[in-house]
């Protein structure tokens, strides 16, 4: 793993600094979308005094989107609210990340530093980044199979030592010794005419905040949003998808002919339809 970018077909860090850039341009916060809003896609900025005695939810967010690569934001919002160390958002279906587990998972030693020193919990993915092979083998003797767990988008523990690079050499060595430390997503490959069958836009109610998208990028199909961060798929087979980091999540298209007509996701009870529009 490099730390170029997130791995299969997640944000490149071009992309991330840019997403950065739009969302932090004037202080933007969250839209969210109000459950008895009569037109369904009704928005409006929440005042960060109205989320009392919550610390503003924007700042949370930020940190975790800025502990990716720049260090200097993420001082200054930590200085400002040390809390903010431990702070983590949900990038899609429950892929929950903390500001730590950015930093670890792109090698980011000095950006991990900052946040432990202002009191951020550390954990395996930490430790494997930093090469602490004592903390990693301790922790795995004390709860065996922990190495087969999968950190923030699905990025495995080899993949957090190898992003530690030469520091991190014994960790890694560890943990290919135990031969299931790296462990990956089935992701069965898509053919030309399936993928052209699915890419579309769907619609799960009234209004744009009710319609979802998919994508083909980067040999990956992707679930968009309007205003969230685009969300990899990863294939089952039977056109039956999970997004990375919530392996849980059922989506599934429903076929006529050769086109799509509905997916179905399986986040709530009953799940939710979205049919094609357009």
């Amino acid at each position: 793993m490099t730390t170029s970018g997130f791995s299969n077909g997640l944000l490149s860090r071009r992309g991330f600094v840019a997403a950065v850039a739009t969302a932090s341009a004037g202080g933007a916060a969250f839209v969210v979308t109000p459950a008895n809003g009569a037109e369904g896609d009704a928005q409006y900025t929440p005042d960060p005094l109205d989320q009392l005695p919550t610390l503003d939810p924007e700042l949370a967010r930020q940190v975790v989107l800025y502990s990716h690569s720049k260090i200097d934001r993420v001082k200054e919002l930590v200085e400002r609210h040390p809390e903010l160390a431990n702070a983590a958002m949900d990038w899609g279906f429950g892929d929950w990340e903390s500001a730590l587990g950015a930093a670890s998972h792109m090698g980011r030693r000095d950006m991990a530093e900052l946040l432990l020193a202002n009191g951020a919990r550390a954990n395996i993915f930490t430790a494997a980044m930093l090469g602490q092979l004592n903390i990693v083998r301790a922790t795995i003797e004390a709860n065996p199979g922990a190495q087969r767990i999968l950190g923030p988008h699905g990025f495995s523990l080899l993949q957090h030592a190898k992003a530690g690079k030469e520091q991190a050499m014994g960790v890694g060595e560890y943990l290919e010794s135990l031969g299931d430390a790296d462990q990956k997503y089935t992701n069965l490959a898509l053919d030309q005419s399936q993928i052209d069958s699915l890419i579309g836009e769907y619609a799960y109610g009234a209004g744009p905040l009710r319609r979802i998208g998919f994508e083909h990028k980067k040999g990956n199909l992707r679930l968009t949003r309007e205003g969230r961060f685009p969300r990899t798929l990863f294939h089952l087979g039977n056109l039956v998808f999970h997004p990375g980091g919530a392996p849980s999540v059922r989506i599934n298209f429903e076929i006529e002919g050769n086109t799509a007509t509905s997916v179905s996701l399986n986040i709530t009870d009953p799940g939710l339809v979205a049919r094609r529009i357009g």
